[in-house]
This record gives structure tokens, sequence and C-alpha cells, in this order.
């Protein structure tokens, strides 16, 4: 059992995490304006009480596959309640600023890998268990799809210019959706070539994995805080569906620092269509969020794009994960992009940025069809959907 977790962050030690007939939070009485733990949970003598775990927390709680081995791996010896889990995985590599410990642990680096490794043709071996087995631990990321927190092995004059160990996220195929690493790195590209902010990324020579650098640390390796749309919302995880994407601009617009409004609102005008266009049922609340260097630093903007995929070359009927003018029809919601783009998201000109997605969009189809032919039914269902989307502009 762990009933009590410190968290800490960069900027020094924030507080305690404990859980009684309730979730309690409390400030460290030294702990400084720069060490707070969220952007809706500022400073104060009063403690926090909630009769679920604080969204903040909730965010890194591991889902899918990686839930699926830890229960495996303790189902002997521990039962795996939301803090137990948190003690075992948001300790040294979670997503974002925040990390939680038992008191008194002792944090011991794991082994770095070198993303040539992690690219490279893994023959008869199963690289991707390799990994698992070591570096399930010290997963703490939230996702149905196979990922794992690699730290990554440089060379050794760059290192000593990095605050910390620079981190991958190496993503498999799941049970049923063959060739998403494949899926994935097509519509990134979509992204990138579009202008869209993403991470690094890459795919394996063996087209098994998609590896992409962490985004939520700086050049140096300096962590930077980062809440989904959830946490930002004040709600659950499991409510990642029940909202729209209006609601979404209503709180980037709210937070994020005038100097990064614009553009900020502008890039999720661009992901919402992009998702459109791609026909990716998962662009739900956690597909979203904020970075910052601290919650008083002025800088809070829209993080890069992450987790974009056609969803419906595996589920035909799939519809959109939030609500678009109270629909989430894929199909109509084509038609609600202008409005959206004007009215929410602060644009003059939806149908030029529509119309740059489209020219990247055709340019990948392109220059990657051999590898978007491998996956089943991804050519068609990209094609009919870029030509839908672009009906708008006719």
């Amino acid at each position: 059992m762990a009933d009590y977790l410190v968290a800490s962050t960069p900027q020094g030690l924030s507080g305690t995490l404990s859980r009684s007939d309730s979730y309690l939070f409390d400030y460290d009485r030294q702990a400084t304006l720069a060490a707070e733990i969220s952007l809706g949970m500022p400073r104060r003598a009063l403690q926090y009480q909630a009769n679920t775990l604080f969204p903040i927390f909730q965010m890194n709680l591991p889902e899918g596959f990686v839930l699926e081995r830890l229960r495996a791996r303790f189902a002997k010896t521990s039962r795996l309640d939301p803090m137990m889990l948190l003690a075992l995985t948001s300790s040294e590599a979670g997503i974002g600023r925040v990390r939680l410990s038992l008191p008194d642990s002792v944090q011991r680096p794991a082994a770095a890998i070198p993303l040539a490794e992690l690219l490279a043709h893994e023959g008869t071996s199963n690289l991707f268990e390799q990994l698992t087995n070591d570096y399930l631990m010290r997963t703490g990321v939230s996702g149905v799809q196979p990922k794992l927190l690699v730290p990554e092995q440089v060379d050794p004059l760059y290192y000593q210019a990095m605050l910390s160990t620079p981190e991958l996220i190496v993503k498999a195929s799941g049970n049923g959706y063959a060739g998403l690493p494949i899926n994935e790195f097509v519509c990134m590209s979509i992204a990138r070539d579009a202008g869209i902010p993403v991470a690094e990324f890459h795919l394996s020579e063996d087209l098994n994995r998609f590896v992409m650098r962490r985004f939520d640390r700086d050049a140096s390796g300096f962590a930077l805080g980062f809440e989904d749309a959830a946490v930002l919302m004040g709600l659950d995880a499991e409510f990642k569906y029940d909202s729209s994407y209006e609601n979404v601009a209503t709180v980037v617009a709210a937070y994020c620092e005038p100097t990064h409004r614009g553009t900020s609102l502008a890039q999720l005008f661009d992901q919402v269509a992009l998702s459109c266009m791609v026909g990716n049922g998962d662009a739900h609340l956690k597909n979203f969020g904020l970075l910052y260097s601290t919650p008083q630093a002025q800088d809070v903007r829209l993080s890069p794009a992450y987790d974009i995929v056609c969803t419906t070359c595996y589920l035909p009927d799939d519809t959109l994960a939030l609500s678009l003018n109270r629909s989430r029809n894929l199909f109509t919601a084509r038609l609600d992009l202008l409005e959206f783009g004007k009215a929410h998201c602060r644009i003059d000109d939806p149908k030029a940025r529509i119309a740059g997605l489209l020219t990247a969009m055709e340019a990948i189809l392109y220059t990657h069809a051999e590898l978007i032919a491998r996956v089943p039914q991804l050519t068609q269902e990209l094609t009919r959907r870029m030509k839908q989307v672009g009906h708008l502009l006719d």
C-alpha cells in the first residue's frame, strides 16, 4: 500500500499527496510559487481535498498495455490502486514536471539505449518485449497503445550540456491495430509538413516501432510543465470523451499567455481539422495540452501535436472523440470546421489553413504511397477523407 507520496518539481519540493477517506494534497510550508504542481492548484495553506485522485495526478496513470503488464507483474504481491500505480511509475520519467515518490526513496537511473538501436531491424528478436521488461516501471504515461518511456544514450560531450538524460517514447502495434506505427508516422508526417509543431519522430527500419522524442523537455533536457485538457477542465480522466472541441478552444484561450494565444488557437484549429481529414476518432481531451516552464512564467502555450492516427481504417464507423457543433459525425464535421475556426479559434481565413493541410496531405500520400499501402484500408481512408474536406474549398 502507498498512502503517502512526496510531490516535487525541478524547482523543489512541492508537498505531499495522501489518502484516507479521500485524497488530500498539502503544499509544504517551504514550497515556492515556482514549485506549484498545476495551473489549477495554486499554493495555499488550506489543504486540497477530493473524493477522487486530483486530475493532475490522474494524467499519467497507466492504462491499457502498461496497466495490464503491471497487474501481471504484481498480481501476487500488491493491489495496484491509483496511489500504488503512482508510486511505481511517477517517480522518474512521467510526462510533465511533477514527480511523485515514496518518502526517502532513492532513484536509480535506468540504462540508456542509443536511438539507432531502437530504430534498427530487430530480426527474430522481440525488441519491444525486451524494452517492456526493462522500462515498464518508469513509464508514467497514459494511453491504451503499447508505449514505453526509454532514456536515450547520447554522445558524452553532448550529455555534459544536458540537465538530464534525453528521453524517447517508443510505441508498438496493439492487438487488432495492424501497422499502427506506420499509421502514426504517416499522420504525424502530414502534421509536420503542414507546419503543426511536433516533436522529432522516427519509424523503425522493420516498421514495427514509432519512436518520438519527448515534447515536454526543452533543448537542455529541462522538464516542462504539461497539463492535458482534462486536467485543465478539472475532469477525471475517465471523462476524456465528455466534452467538445469548442470547450478545448475556450480553455486554450483562457490559460495561454496573450503572446501565445493566437498561435495556440490557430494550431488547435489545424489539429482538429487534421483529425477530421485523416479520420482520427481518438482526439479526446487527453490529446491536447498546454506547456509551460512554471505556472508563473507567463509562457503557457499549446503543446506540440501528438497521438495523431487514422482510426477509421480499423473502425469504419468511428466518430469524433469530442463533439463539434454538438455532433460527433466525422463526415458532417468538415462542414463545421469553418465556423469553429472563425468563432472559436479566431482565424480570419480558415479555408487557407485547410488548403495548407490538404497540400501537406497530398504530398505525404504521394511520397509514402508504398508505406501507406502496407496498412489495410489506410490509403483508401486517407484519400476518401481528403477529398471530402477538399470540397470545402470549392
